[in-house]
């Protein structure tokens, strides 16, 4: 999946909110997990509301599709503390054009979000090889922009999916 830009005004890690980083580390780690298994990577995001992690899938036939229905989850998950929209892309590097997996995310309020990568290259068995550490891509759109913080929502505020405070629930 491509068609997605995101802003690198440097090379410099920019401080981000500690649940922000979190997420978006375990999304990458989802998706790295799905390739090592031999499964393609559905965009999904992953929203953390109270103490649980509710992963939801974006298939669509296109990159805008898959964004838009991301989009569309995030901004109306009112509770939620962070969010991670992870999916496989490439980046433009000094060296040319390399796959990644790819996550973006943000929190309630902030102009900005943050994009991370985790390079990877195919060997000759199919198998994924992968960087050891993910890098910081640049700023990415957060789609969590026009929400309070998570605390300004009452329990009734939120979502009913989002209601069971569980482990990680995979949303269909």
């Amino acid at each position: 999946m491509a068609d997605r830009t995101v802003e690198n005004p440097g090379t410099e890690v920019p401080p981000m909110p500690e649940m922000l980083e979190r997420v978006l580390l375990y999304a990458i780690d989802e998706g790295k997990q799905k390739m090592m298994d031999g499964q393609d990577i559905t965009p999904f995001s992953a929203l953390v509301v109270h103490e649980s992690v509710f992963i939801e899938q974006h298939p669509g036939h296109e990159a805008q599709e898959c964004f838009k229905q991301a989009q569309h989850t995030v901004q109306g998950a009112r509770g939620a503390s962070a969010y991670a929209f992870c999916y496989d892309g490439y980046v433009e590097t000094s060296e040319g054009v390399k796959d990644a997996i790819l996550a973006e995310g943000g929190v309630p309020g902030d102009a900005d979000g943050y994009a991370i990568g985790l390079l990877y290259t195919v060997d000759a068995d199919g198998k994924p090889q992968f960087s050891e550490s993910p890098s910081y891509i640049g700023k990415a759109p957060n789609f969590m922009e026009d929400l309070k913080d998570a605390t300004e929502y009452a329990d009734a505020d939120i979502d009913p999916k989002y209601a069971d405070t569980g482990a990680v629930e995979q949303q269909a």
